[in-house]
């Protein structure tokens, strides 16, 4: 199994203190795999930088963001100036309040990283994380990955804190726009609201991730498997990888920040409100 790689590194926010973590994806692309190919030469088929008009292929280094206005016009924006836009919070995961985790419902839930503590930031992590166990809250947070801002929930779970992307509110379609029955018991009889709590009550269960897996992944695996045993495959040529790697940092003495921090530094909708 290959090791996730680091996608991001920063600091979490909390008052005065900045905790340099290491961002790691949490959840895995488990897929069945399906590289396009020639079938005429077994060659493999990549996605090319196309030009619309032309139809030529474009080197990367001439590829520009642009956001169409509605006159038609673009404007460009460069990566320099995007980082520019958010120059205190593109390395930072900014705690704005901390809030119970039953407080969030799971349509705003999007994706699970882990943070990994870098340098000498061991303690300062292990006291964020055992200060939210025992107040049992979690921390909302902002951060920007990817040239995009993120709303995000820092939670801690086990050893680990994990940051949970959420969806911003706009971004959730408000239910007035679909039609459902009203809410309440107008529309159900008592009989039958009996049957279907009993018939729920039946089918309760502790949860278990490991008591449920992908049939369908499972189905064509193995139909992949009895087909190569048969001998039903094709020489393709692999292509070569690439990598990515990053750097470190260190921390500050703990005690006085948060001494500082309570005296009044604060950050976030503290900082706001003052």
């Amino acid at each position: 199994m290959v090791a996730p790689r680091i996608i991001w590194k920063g600091a979490i926010s909390f008052g005065l203190v900045h905790v340099p973590v290491a961002l790691y994806p949490a959840s895995r692309e488990d897929d069945i795999d399906f590289d396009w190919l020639d079938k005429r030469s077994m060659d493999p088929v990549g996605y090319q930088r196309i030009n619309k008009r032309t139809g030529k292929t474009i080197t990367k280094e001439n590829i520009v963001k642009g956001v169409k206005q509605e006159d038609g016009d673009y404007v460009l924006i460069s990566d320099e100036e995007i980082k520019a836009a958010y120059p205190q919070t593109t390395q930072t995961i900014a705690i704005e309040a901390f809030v119970q985790a039953s407080e969030i419902p799971f349509l705003f839930l999007e994706k699970p990283f882990y943070l990994e503590p870098l340098g000498k930031a061991g303690k300062v992590y292990a006291l964020l994380r055992e200060a939210m166990v025992a107040d049992g809250s979690i921390g909302i947070a902002r951060l920007v990955m990817h040239n995009k801002q993120h709303l995000a929930a820092l939670i801690p779970t086990g050893p680990a804190l994990m940051l949970n992307t959420l969806r911003w509110a706009d971004e959730i379609r408000p239910w007035n726009e679909l039609s459902f029955p009203k809410e309440g018991k107008a529309e159900v009889k008592d009989a039958e609201l009996k049957m279907a709590r009993q018939l729920i009550g039946d089918m309760k269960a502790k949860w278990q991730a490991d008591d449920y897996a992908d049939e369908f992944k499972t189905a064509i695996r193995a139909l992949i498997g009895q087909k190569a045993k048969a001998g039903e495959t094709k020489r393709v040529t692999p292509l070569e990888p690439t990598g990515e790697e990053g750097a470190a940092s260190n921390v500050v003495d703990l005690s006085d920040l948060l001494r500082r921090s309570l005296s009044g530094g604060k950050t976030g909708k503290a900082k706001k409100s003052a």
